[in-house]
């Protein structure tokens, strides 16, 4: 009997038995960690979109102070040749 043959004789003899017996606090409990978890997915949803925001609102005022578009003035004058 090869091990892939074992494997399946064991499954059936799973599946043919009786189920097994589930602690009755098992749904309590799942039920309050996935209620946890969403929370916490929620508010680090919320964090992330608020930095998202922030990042954008700072970029903005970065722009509009900086105006990294405009050429900068020049820094010395040009030589004067008719005097």
């Amino acid at each position: 009997m090869s091990q892939y043959e074992r494997r399946e004789v064991a499954v059936r003899r799973l599946l043919e038995g009786a189920p097994p017996s589930v602690p009755p606090e098992l749904c309590e409990e799942a039920l309050r960690r996935g209620g946890r978890r969403l929370r916490r997915r929620r508010a680090v949803r919320g964090l992330l979109w608020l930095a998202l925001f922030a990042a954008v609102v700072a970029f903005s005022v970065w722009a509009s102070v900086a105006q990294p578009w405009v050429e900068p003035p020049a820094e010395t004058t040009p030589p004067l040749t008719r005097w």
